[in-house]
């Protein structure tokens, strides 16, 4: 290898290390089978499997490709900005100025070309600009409340979250999959029933 090369493999190689953090980024929803928070790795992982396996579900077609490209770097801003709860105010008001932060610094490890690519597919997940980045979308919201309900609500419960905050975080949904937005109404009203949703 070159000098120039070895730079560019040493940097690429330093943002790998970095993101094993994101094993360390536990979430508020909790794994089915254990009694323990899920992590960020494991989420968007479940994220990948999701976009394949209900792909033929968004709305528009997709590049699935750009889909799992989009879930596995969605939340690595987490690394630095940390994980802020779907329904905490005073932590929703702070959070697009770190992640914002946390963006700049940690796509700023690669090399330009591949740090501006994975920036890019951020930006238009947050700004939900793209077919992909919708169906990014609506995936990471459909898991979490997937899970909460198998796990008969216990995240829900712990925060005392009301059906119709589930229910407003749940709209933007549509936009990536209509099969999915009803199936999130449908899961918020069988979790309504059954007491676990105030």
């Amino acid at each position: 290898m070159t000098e120039q090369e070895m730079q560019r493999f040493s940097a690429q190689m330093q943002f790998l290390v970095e993101m094993d953090k994101m094993k360390n980024i536990y979430r508020q929803t909790l794994v089915l089978h254990e009694d323990r928070q899920e992590n960020d790795a494991e989420h968007a992982w479940h994220l990948a499997m999701l976009a394949m396996i209900l792909q033929e579900y968004a709305n528009e077609p997709v590049d699935l490709q750009k889909v799992l490209a989009t879930v596995l770097i969605h939340d690595v801003v987490e690394i630095d900005a940390g994980d802020t709860y779907a329904y905490d105010d005073a932590g929703n008001a702070t959070k697009a100025e770190r992640e914002q932060k946390a963006a700049d610094r940690l796509f700023g490890m690669l090399p330009a070309e591949q740090g501006e690519a994975f920036r890019k597919l951020w930006d238009e997940f947050e700004a939900m600009s793209t077919p992909e980045a919708r169906f990014a979308h609506a995936l990471d919201r459909i898991q979490p409340l997937t899970l909460n309900y198998c796990k008969h609500g216990e995240s829900w419960k712990k925060h005392q979250t009301k059906r119709s905050q589930v229910e407003g975080r749940m709209m933007p949904v549509y936009e990536g999959s209509e099969v999915l937005g009803d199936y999130a109404m449908e899961i918020i009203r069988r979790a309504a029933e059954e007491g676990l949703l105030r």
